[in-house]
């Protein structure tokens, strides 16, 4: 790991104003891009240092992670020295992420406004549960709320019977990445044009944008086609199949595919099908088709299965326990808790990059010291007290 490591964010500072999943998870991304994250963190410290078990009271599994690529300052915004030492910083910066909301960022003094009285040009990107301008603006809303309320738990109604949430922080994760796109697009607009904006997620926004690209589907159309969503996602016949000693998941896409497996499994019969014949069709017959694929695969096991797809050009995965992808992870080391599991960064750049750990997760207020003595001396003084609100 090496602090001096460039990505194509280098020379970019973030400043990071955001807690547990969906705010951390963004500036995550735009740190292992290259940028100069610095996270402001509340005395009373963030719930992603205690997600779950860790190998230090400050840094959780997820923590590792999460806060990687990050430098770390304490400041108490609530007082007059912590949201002057915030202004400060911001006025070095190019970016500023927040996940408070609306109401608290006013009771702060801490809004697009003030913000940009210090650094005129600022990307101040702003993602909270609802949209500012809703009745909603201020209400609390994590993971489960926005799920429950962007048809996540309908379609897997629609799918089993029973509205579920999925089992993982769906909602966190895709307003996470559109806040990163967001805050890419808004530097792209400054170094054009020279303008800092106001940008703002909601998250609700962000996961129905999501949840409806594919299952708007016949809806969409005015008068409607259909009822929403996707039928061939929505069947309960579409799960891992059982092989001979374990589990695949094989999608036979074309007429080709299905002809393969029926003919591998010694259904000859059902080769020249007409339910297979164009997408329309096999999107009809679903459930039938998928029926029949799954009693095929039980002949053989999940290595014979594997190989045989590669080999036919079958679309086709194992089924790792997710044991087995976190023991497939490289390591690393962190100086403080010694070795851990590094989540690599998921995209390849053939002429830009450097290690995704520049940065190991840094404990609480490790940087406040060296982050406030780099900004003492600019010029840029914090921006005037206003009246109450």
């Amino acid at each position: 790991m090496t602090a001096n490591a460039c990505g194509p964010l280098d020379g970019v500072r973030v400043l990071d104003l955001t807690s547990i999943v969906m705010g951390p998870l963004a500036t995550q991304i735009l740190g292992d891009l290259g940028a100069d994250v610095i996270t402001v963190e509340d005395p009373k410290g963030t719930l992603s240092r205690v997600m779950t078990a860790g190998p230090h009271p400050q840094l959780s599994g997820v923590a590792l992670n999460l806060l990687r690529n990050k430098r770390n300052v304490v400041l108490d915004l609530k007082t007059t020295e912590g949201r002057g030492a915030f202004l400060s910083i911001a006025a070095t910066a190019q970016v500023v992420v927040t996940n408070l909301r609306p109401a608290t960022l006013e009771r702060l003094r801490l809004t697009y406004e003030d913000v940009a009285a210090v650094q005129p040009d600022i990307v101040y990107c702003q993602a909270q549960g609802y949209p500012s301008d809703s009745p909603a603006a201020n209400a609390p809303a994590y993971d489960d709320v926005i799920q429950a309320g962007t048809g996540l738990p309908d379609a897997f109604r629609r799918f089993s019977g029973e509205p579920l949430f999925a089992p993982t922080l769906m909602a966190d994760k895709v307003s996470s990445l559109t806040i990163a796109y967001a805050v890419l697009a808004a530097l792209f607009h400054r170094e054009r044009t020279g303008e800092g904006q106001r940008v703002e997620v909601p998250m609700v926004d962000a996961m129905t944008a999501f949840m409806l690209v594919e299952h708007a589907g016949a809806a969409t159309a005015r008068p409607p086609q259909g009822e929403p969503g996707y039928q061939r996602i929505l069947n309960p016949e579409r799960k891992p199949q059982r092989t001979k000693d374990g589990w695949v998941s094989v999608l036979p896409y074309t007429a080709e595919n299905f002809e393969d497996i029926f003919r591998a499994g010694g259904r000859d019969d059902l080769a020249g099908d007409d339910r297979i014949r164009s997408p329309r069709s096999r999107l009809q017959h679903t459930d039938a088709l998928y029926r029949e694929v799954a009693a095929i695969l039980t002949q053989r096991t999940t290595g014979e299965w594997l190989e045989f797809c590669a080999a036919s050009d079958i679309p086709v995965s194992a089924i790792p326990t997710l044991d087995q992808l976190v023991d497939g992870l490289a390591d690393d080391d962190h100086p403080v808790v010694g070795r851990y599991k590094v989540i690599p960064q998921p995209v390849r750049f053939s002429r830009m990059g450097g290690p995704v750990v520049r940065r190991p997760a840094a404990l609480s207020g490790q940087h406040t010291d060296e982050v406030l003595a780099e900004v003492a001396d600019r010029a840029h003084p914090p921006a005037p007290e206003r009246g109450n609100r």
